[in-house]
């Protein structure tokens, strides 16, 4: 497609994924800005009345799913259904997911989130890969447009906040539910619903302009078509039947498992995924002894991302429950949901992406290395908390803070997560050999699966700690992971140039 040059100067193809993309990030931040305030408002106020410590398991064992299910889902696409149809199918399974959350009922909760979690497994790791399928890889647009495209994530995710939430919280919204003679306890499900909606209008769009995005190719034929199906099929039934089995047992009371428990039980899970990955890479698999130097770094950035990831996304969880009770969420006299602060992370990316970019140019020959830019996103986002645990000191008596605690927060959150993510890709793809470009990538969301599961145990004790302890243990352990790094860079530097 190097001569179509239809959306800004890149292939009309662009576009379609630019605004598919865009919608399905409506819809998972959206639903995630209400999540957890959903799981432990009171069923008084609609929601489903949980323990702090039982929804943040819940909400972190659901994001680490999200991601984690991006290896099988790749493997499906490459495999079965190739990546439009793959594409297509989970975009479609979303929006089914978003429609059950939005039915109030504890079963139609639980069912909506695993939904969810099949449909984002197959969309969210092949609709990137069909995004670099538009270009040549000589193609001078190939970052520029990764960058667009970057753009229409951070778009719909600063979008959804801003009207999941006013469904969800507005005191305005509730009382125009009650004077359509409806309940304004249902206003979560609204919020619900509006996900649903944008994931629709992603999967229209998406629909209405595939025949621009290319034809799938590479997919298996014949016999090795057939025995990828059958493992698929085998492998969905056997899950099926386990999922059967485990359910009539909790039902009919012969097996009684907590939310904690079984969280505990997904984190050995993976923990143990990650072990039996890297024990095979490092023990099993054949690497040259530049390649396994590679490896090493590859190892200790996965760690590091871990760590950043773990931090990063208390924004959900501790700081979504902080926003809601420890913050005056007013702006010159304008009240607004504490949800809204779900959107500024994603207003700072936006703002302050041309600029990074730029400061990294204007450097030139005196860009920091990929561990260093690592070692700045950790510093980062340590400090973050520290000022968060001076604001936790100042609302212990129950006062609320001021909002500028969290507006430099997500400040801080947004810088480290440029210097962090966009880099960590491109360093996965740039350590790893060319025959495992599809492992390392797996590899990289695995680590944002991982600091996800970590992120929830952090805050399922929100309220067993006092908040100026938490966020200053959160702090001093992103910090400390980042006085490690940097003291690696130097040596990393020397393995990489040997």
């Amino acid at each position: 497609m190097s001569g179509d040059r239809a959306f800004f100067g890149h292939p009309r193809g662009l576009a379609t994924l630019f605004f598919t993309e865009l919608w399905e990030r409506f819809s998972y931040y959206g639903m995630r800005a209400l999540l957890i305030l959903f799981m432990t408002a009171p069923l008084a106020a609609g929601g489903l009345a949980f323990e702090t410590s039982k929804a943040a398991v819940i909400y972190g064992t659901y994001t680490a799913s999200v991601y984690l299910g991006s290896l099988p889902g790749g493997w499906i696409a490459d495999n079965v259904l190739g990546l439009r149809r793959a594409t297509l199918w989970g975009g479609i399974i979303i929006a089914c997911g978003h429609v059950l959350l939005a039915i109030p009922s504890e079963a139609t909760f639980f069912a909506g989130l695993a939904t969810v979690i099949a449909g984002t497994s197959l969309l969210k790791p092949n609709i990137s890969t069909i995004v670099g399928q538009l270009y040549a890889p000589d193609d001078a647009r190939r970052d520029a447009g990764f960058s667009l495209y970057y753009m229409g994530i951070n778009l719909g995710a600063f979008l959804a906040p801003l009207v999941t939430t006013w469904l969800a919280q507005s005191p305005g919204f509730r009382a125009t539910l009650a004077g359509w003679g409806l309940e304004p306890e249902s206003a979560w499900h609204w919020g619900f619903g509006a996900a649903a909606v944008g994931m629709f209008a992603g999967v229209v769009q998406f629909v209405l302009g595939q025949r621009h995005v290319g034809a799938d190719t590479g997919l298996p034929t014949g016999a090795a078509a057939e025995r990828a199906r059958r493992r698929l099929l085998l492998g969905l039934g056997g899950f099926a039947v386990a999922a059967a089995v485990l359910g009539a047992l909790v039902a009919t009371g012969a097996l009684a498992i907590s939310a904690e428990a079984a969280g505990r039980a997904f984190a050995v899970a993976e923990f143990a995924l990650c072990i039996g990955l890297f024990g095979w890479m490092f023990l099993v698999a054949e690497w040259t002894p530049d390649e396994r130097k590679r490896l090493l770094v590859v190892f200790v950035l996965f760690l590091a991302s871990c760590v950043f990831w773990s931090v990063f996304e208390q924004a959900g969880s501790t700081l979504n429950l902080f926003a809601d009770r420890s913050t005056r969420n007013e702006v010159l006299g304008f009240a607004f949901p504490s949800g809204w602060w779900q959107s500024v992370n994603s207003f700072w990316i936006i703002t302050l992406a041309p600029v990074l970019s730029w400061v990294w140019l204007r450097l030139g020959p005196r860009e920091p290395s990929s561990p260093a830019k690592f070692v700045l996103s950790l510093t980062l986002i340590s400090a973050s908390f520290f000022l968060m645990m001076a604001g936790a000191r100042l609302a212990t008596d129950g006062a609320r803070v001021s909002a500028l605690f969290l507006l430099g927060t997500y400040l801080m959150h947004s810088v480290g997560e440029l210097c962090l993510s966009p880099v960590g890709m491109s360093a996965m793809t740039r350590l790893a050999p060319a025959r495992m470009q599809g492992l390392m990538m797996g590899v990289w969301f695995l680590s944002i699966s991982v600091g996800n599961l970590i992120g929830g145990q952090v805050a399922s004790v929100y309220e067993r700690f006092a908040l100026p302890t938490l966020f200053g243990a959160v702090a001093a352990y992103a910090g400390l992971f980042a006085v490690v790094l940097l003291l690696l860079v130097r040596p990393i530097g020397r393995m990489l140039r040997a």
